[in-house]
């Protein structure tokens, strides 16, 4: 058990009682898919006088990962995702452990027919100013977003001005189970990107964003303790694990 202090009230984590809100990335097209990523491969190596499969007969399971972190799955991503400077997701995520509000939201439909995340929405869900992280569910929220194939549909995202407040309010760390806080396709612009990165003056370099989570409904909105896991990769995203753990208050 973890004691955490937060706007003069005590908190109380279970760390035992993890909600892992990744997705698993598996071989084939059982992972969600976006940006016309090719399906994620594992291959087993073989040479004249190996074969890395245990089922085969080989001695050991040895296998070839190949994925686009983008496109296939949960990842976080740094600026470096929209900046030439080589920023990479390992030298900007430094620290792993936040404390996240989850918002469950529902897009509004915009005069153009795109399905939007608005800023009055999110203002009206959101209920703690001090949070590090913000995970943003959208409703309706169903196991289809396991195995979604997002490309070429326009999903729903992030109006630009809702990133902004949140950069504005000093949050670090942005999670969303949609593939992409901007839209699918808007001429290059990233202006969600660009508002939560506070690209290109003053960028905050060690905020982050995290695409395709899912949070089961069982999570309630509100409190929790937040650790975003990610391998070390020196490039401008990773597939991550980010793992929530329910903050009780101690009354």
């Amino acid at each position: 058990m973890v004691s955490i202090t937060l706007d003069n009230r005590l908190y109380r984590v279970d760390l035992s009682r993890p909600n892992d809100i990744s997705l698993p990335l598996t071989a084939g097209p059982g992972n969600p898919n976006c940006y016309w990523a090719e399906p994620v491969k594992m291959e087993t190596i073989r040479s004249r006088n190996f074969i890395g499969s245990v089922v085969e007969g080989g001695s050991v399971n040895y296998q070839k990962l190949m994925i686009t972190p983008h496109g296939n799955g949960t990842h976080t991503e740094c600026y470096g995702h929209i900046s030439a400077d080589g920023a990479t997701i390992n030298q900007c995520l430094q620290e792993f452990h936040f404390v996240a509000e989850v918002l469950s939201v529902t897009p509004e439909i915009a005069e153009n027919g795109d399905r939007v995340i608005t800023l009055q929405s999110v203002m009206e869900r959101m209920k703690h100013n001090s949070a590090q992280a913000i995970v943003v569910r959208t409703l309706p929220n169903n196991d289809s977003k396991k195995t979604a194939r997002y490309s070429g549909t326009n999903p729903p995202y992030l109006h630009h001005e809702v990133a902004r407040y949140f950069a504005e309010s000093g949050v670090l760390h942005l999670l969303t189970d949609l593939p992409s806080i901007d839209r699918e396709s808007d001429e290059g612009k990233l202006l969600a990107h660009k508002a939560f990165w506070n690209f290109p003056n003053q960028i905050r370099k060690t905020s982050t964003i995290t695409e395709l989570i899912y949070v089961d409904p069982v999570i309630e909105d509100g409190l929790y303790l937040l650790n975003l896991q990610i391998t070390s990769l020196e490039m401008d995203a990773s597939p991550s694990k980010p793992v929530l753990y329910k903050l009780e208050e101690v009354l």
